[in-house]
């Protein structure tokens, strides 16, 4: 390939060299022609004039006796003159009066008009030129002459400039190709030893290579000097990004091995949690039980209600704990996606809620079908959570209104769960997904504030983002999208 290639390039240099001297000498060849041809012309415009004011000046008293004989006889003067195929004279008025032709079959179709201020007129045909002159005889206009040359001179002065020409530039090229052939290799050889020492580096992505220059200090010298300088600061900068590198894979390996050792120590407690304390809280709530069951006839009404209060006290905290239990499992349990009716998981979630509550009236609406892509335990905990809410903050209405369903914001699937509760100050908004952070007081509305961080968290671990808008008593309403490239812009027919 590398001998290829300095074929290509030298047979590029040495084209270009013999190029640019055929141009330049065919050039000067086309500009000597054309400066002989215009040379020529003039100075066989001067010959031929000469030649007429002799024949004119002959022939003046041959006009005047009217002597036509000896007319031809000064015409006759012109065989020596091997171009001028035909001249003759004419009188005043015209007419021809003395003829002289080389060849028999040679006339003269029109001679060239002169205005009366003209002495002399001249033109070049194809093949011949033809002047004209006036006649005079003591200021008299007495006649004209007029004289014929053939051009086949140009065309012989045409042929051998042509010739040589010809050999001329045929001998350059040659000359310009052997110089070309001892030169080009200082320029060539260079230029195919960068490319290919930037070919293998790009190959092989090794930046300790370096190209090899001459002792010349050129130009191809100074852009291997600077290719060169180059690769060094590359193959440096490649050290310190290998380097950095490596020292972020063995960050990212501590890190996660401190990851998984701290999601160890969370399993540990949500064990603890789970056993250790249930297991008390469970005895609290028993025995309560069973002081109030077995000698309630023995307590007056304050310790009937000290111990109903030590049994909701116990109650809040298994519910707090199973909520914590619940906020851990969604961020470290495995996930299955898949295609899930989000519509299906609302309505399985309202007819529970009314099972629990069946006095209250609550109208509920719901498309008959909301595809998502998705891990369905998860977004089932969401759905539920969120439904929950809604029939929460509700609840101190007559009659109210949830709703559930999709809709597209910036080319984007987005979920809502709406509601016309008793809502929220829009200020506080972001304050709603933080962990045991409240915006109503629980005798107003019971609750841990661990719901909502739940949803986000799910949502998040889903690539998604969630968020809330609404008003104090003008209801709320949730939004939330899912981040995988199925859940597209287009929503699924419903």
């Amino acid at each position: 390939m590398m001998a290829r290639r300095a074929q290509s390039i030298s047979t590029k240099l040495t084209m270009m060299s013999v190029l640019v001297s055929g141009a330049a000498l065919l050039l000067a060849c086309i500009a000597f022609f054309v400066y002989d041809q215009v040379t020529f012309r003039q100075e066989l415009v001067r010959t031929l004039s000469a030649q007429a004011q002799i024949i004119g000046s002959n022939s003046v008293s041959a006009l005047l006796f009217n002597d036509p004989q000896a007319a031809s006889s000064t015409l006759s003067a012109l065989k020596s003159s091997r171009h001028l195929t035909s001249a003759g004279i004419l009188k005043a008025d015209g007419h021809p009066f003395a003829r002289y032709s080389r060849d028999a079959g040679d006339d003269i179709v029109s001679v060239v008009a002169l205005r009366d201020d003209q002495i002399e007129g001249y033109r070049f045909g194809s093949t011949h030129a033809l002047l004209t002159r006036k006649i005079f005889s003591d200021g008299r206009l007495v006649g004209f002459v007029y004289l014929r040359s053939d051009l086949r001179e140009i065309d012989d002065r045409l042929w051998r400039y042509a010739s040589i020409a010809g050999a001329v530039l045929l001998v350059s090229l040659v000359f310009a190709l052997l110089v070309s052939s001892r030169f080009r290799k200082s320029v060539s050889e260079p230029i195919i030893v960068l490319a290919e020492t930037a070919r293998k580096v790009s190959r092989d992505k090794d930046y300790s290579v370096r190209v090899t220059t001459s002792g010349e200090r050129d130009e191809l010298a100074s852009l291997m000097d600077s290719f060169n300088e180059m690769l060094r600061d590359i193959q440096q900068r490649d050290s310190a990004l290998q380097k950095a590198h490596d020292e972020l894979e063995r960050r990212v390996s501590e890190r996660t091995h401190e990851l998984v050792s701290t999601n160890q120590e969370l399993e540990a407690f949500s064990y603890s949690v789970s056993h250790d304390l249930r297991g008390p809280l469970d005895a609290l709530n028993g025995f309560s039980y069973l002081l109030l069951k077995n000698y309630a006839s023995q307590l007056d009404a304050n310790g009937k209600a000290s111990l109903q209060g030590i049994r909701d006290a116990a109650k809040r905290m298994s519910e707090l704990i199973e909520d914590l239990l619940n906020l851990s499992r969604v961020t470290t349990s495995a996930s299955h996606h898949e295609e899930i009716d989000l519509s299906a998981f609302a309505r399985s979630a309202i007819e529970e809620l009314r099972r629990k509550s069946p006095d209250r009236d609550v109208e509920f609406i719901a498309p008959p079908r909301v595809q998502a892509y998705a891990d369905a335990r998860l977004l089932q905990i969401v759905i539920d959570n969120l439904l929950q809410n809604a029939w929460k903050y509700t609840s101190h209405h007559e009659r109210s209104r949830i709703e559930f369903g999709q809709e597209i914001q910036a080319d984007q699937i987005v979920y809502f769960v709406k509601d016309d509760g008793s809502g929220f100050d829009q200020r506080s908004a972001d304050r709603l997904f933080r962990p045991f952070h409240r915006l109503h007081s629980a005798a107003e509305f019971p609750g841990h504030g661990i719901g909502l961080a739940t949803v986000h968290r799910i949502v998040q671990r889903h690539g998604g983002r969630v968020w809330a808008e609404g008003a104090v008593e003008k209801g709320a309403t949730f939004y939330f999208t899912l981040g995988s490239k199925r859940n597209g812009a287009t929503p699924p027919t419903t």
